[in-house]
């Protein structure tokens, strides 16, 4: 049987643990080459060691995403040594600080917007041009409920998601007439650490894993995707156009 991503070069951001973690476990089971991002080198590499005890194959960038100049270099290192990117998933995300919009620390808000809107701004500067090079270019991002369902107390979160919706959907709308596609991901409640620091209290056994989500990428990072510009909700197992 054939893998369903075979010879597809990925970068997934967020790759060291959670949803990235798994996603890039499930892209190189289905043959993809993946390139991981991830601020720690020790969680990079034990990812490394267990994709390829299960005969996949990666590269590591250790990497904090906040160092916006870097994510040009990548660009540049994909380009000298593939000549093109065949899938982006932009999967590193923080919470921030849950608190009321006024009590919130400047830097905090900063960083929050940093990691989930301008780092992923500089990654489709930086890798559009790969994506072109592609014969299905496919960009996927991670986004959240939390976009459209304002909560008390969850501002920052919520105002940076809901920038990397619009900033998504205008980048698939400038792709349309091209072979790239670009489309959201709501995983919905998954059993993250993430998830565990924003609801204390939750019991994560009625959480679905990582692992459970990240097979829904496979298929909006194979060729054969035509979705564009629109939102894939796991829990409902259904596109939105939102």
């Amino acid at each position: 049987m054939s893998k369903r991503l075979a010879d597809r070069l990925a970068v997934i951001t967020g790759a060291s643990r959670g949803i990235g973690r798994a996603v890039a476990h499930a892209f190189a089971r289905e043959g993809a080459h993946v390139v991981l991002l991830a601020r720690t080198s020790g969680a990079l590499e034990e990812v490394d060691d267990e994709i390829r005890a299960q005969g996949g194959t990666a590269t590591l960038v250790p990497v904090d995403i906040t160092d916006h100049d870097a994510l040009d270099r990548l660009g540049a290192s994909l380009f000298e040594r593939w000549g093109k990117l065949d899938i982006l998933i932009g999967n590193a995300g923080l919470l921030g600080q849950l608190s009321p919009l006024g009590h919130i620390e400047p830097k905090v808000w900063d960083d929050v917007m940093s990691v989930n809107v301008t780092a992923n701004w500089r990654l489709i500067r930086s890798l559009d041009p790969l994506l072109q090079q592609s014969d299905a270019g496919r960009a996927v991002f991670v986004s959240s409920a939390a976009a459209v369902n304002c909560r008390a107390f969850w501002g920052v979160y919520s105002v940076s998601k809901a920038a990397l919706d619009a900033l998504v959907k205008t980048y698939a709308a400038e792709v349309e007439s091209g072979t790239v596609r670009a489309n959201l991901f709501n995983p919905g409640p998954v059993r993250t650490a993430m998830r565990a620091k924003a609801m204390p209290g939750e019991d994560p056994n009625t959480l679905p894993t990582p692992e459970d989500v990240a097979e829904a990428f496979i298929a909006l990072a194979e060729p054969s995707c035509t979705e564009n510009g629109l939102i894939y909700n796991y829990p409902t197992g259904k596109f939105d156009k939102r």
